[in-house]
């Protein structure tokens, strides 16, 4: 049976000496607003890290990120399920029931509009790529006593905001559950502390909120990635504070406009789940508690 409660999620994560998100087709630059000036990362780069922390959990998923061809993979599936058809197949796997999937195999095509939709990632303050240069560990020839250069970008550091709307409509057609739609927020948070590579490391989960809605409501409040934002001794940072970032330290994540937003859907939650790490300085937890009582739980760490 597919979920019935809409929810919204809001995950904030950091991102120290490291490239958030490259692109291939700009040298691995890290993607960037120049208007702006906020550092940016692409839903597809998010989904991925779930769909890595749930193939670590051994769960079944349709994208593995291994190099093969749509072919070999339903292949793949079809075996290791013992099923007939591509499309009973995709059905057991998890990103496909979530995040959608288009399908086109011999005489089966199909396509699910996926329940859980991400908007790209942005920083919450104004930050700046830098170019860092470095030796290689080899020489280029045989007879060269130079060792090759390397070029690569990173980030400083870097606060960024992903939001995300789970649709229970969209639901119906991929059979995405409320057992399904529960493992996103946790692969989300321990995803991003699992990504340790050599581009990867220095990522940080700092905060997690989840709204889960009343069956049957249709809204939502939108854009939480928008409305949360970095002070510093009550005032916001102004352009220079924040291309000096460095830390969160002395730093508060304000979520009033949270709470001011979702003050006249009060009645339309069913229960919000906050996660954050332990020390992160918040201002508008004791509003969200006066809003929303015992429907909102919280968890440091």
């Amino acid at each position: 049976m597919s979920f019935n409660n809409r929810r919204e999620l809001l995950f904030v994560y950091s991102v120290k000496d490291a490239n958030p998100n490259g692109d291939p087709l700009n040298a691995n630059h890290p993607r960037y607003d120049s208007e702006t000036g906020q550092i940016m990362a692409s839903d597809v780069r998010i989904k991925r890290t779930i769909r890595d922390q749930w193939l670590r959990e051994g769960k079944t998923i349709f994208v593995d990120a291994e190099p093969k061809t749509m072919t070999a993979r339903v292949e793949e599936l079809k075996t290791a399920l013992s099923v007939k058809e591509g499309k009973e197949a995709i059905q057991h796997c998890l990103d496909a029931r979530l995040f959608g999937v288009t399908y086109a195999y011999k005489k089966e095509s199909f396509s699910w509009t996926g329940p859980v939709q991400f908007k790209w990632a942005r920083s919450l303050h104004q930050a700046r790529p830098e170019l860092v240069q470095g030796t290689g560990a080899f020489a280029t020839n045989e007879n060269s006593e130079q060792r090759t250069f390397r070029n690569e970008y990173l980030v400083p550091f870097v606060v960024l905001g992903v939001y995300a709307v789970a649709n229970q409509n969209a639901a119906i057609e991929t059979g995405a559950t409320e057992a399904d739609v529960d493992l996103l927020a946790p692969a989300l948070w321990d995803g991003t502390v699992n990504l340790i590579t050599r581009s990867k490391i220095g990522h940080q989960p700092r905060l997690l909120l989840e709204i889960i809605y009343q069956e049957g409501f249709q809204g939502l409040i939108g854009a939480l990635d928008e409305k949360v934002r970095l002070e510093k001794d009550g005032s916001p940072l102004d352009t220079e504070a924040q291309l000096r970032l460095r830390s969160l330290d002395g730093v508060t994540l304000n979520l009033n406009a949270i709470t001011e937003s979702l003050t006249p859907l009060a009645e339309q939650v069913k229960a919000m789940r906050l996660r954050h790490e332990k020390g992160l300085s918040l201002v508008g937890l004791a509003q969200l508690r006066t809003l929303l009582g015992d429907k909102l739980q919280v968890q440091a760490g």
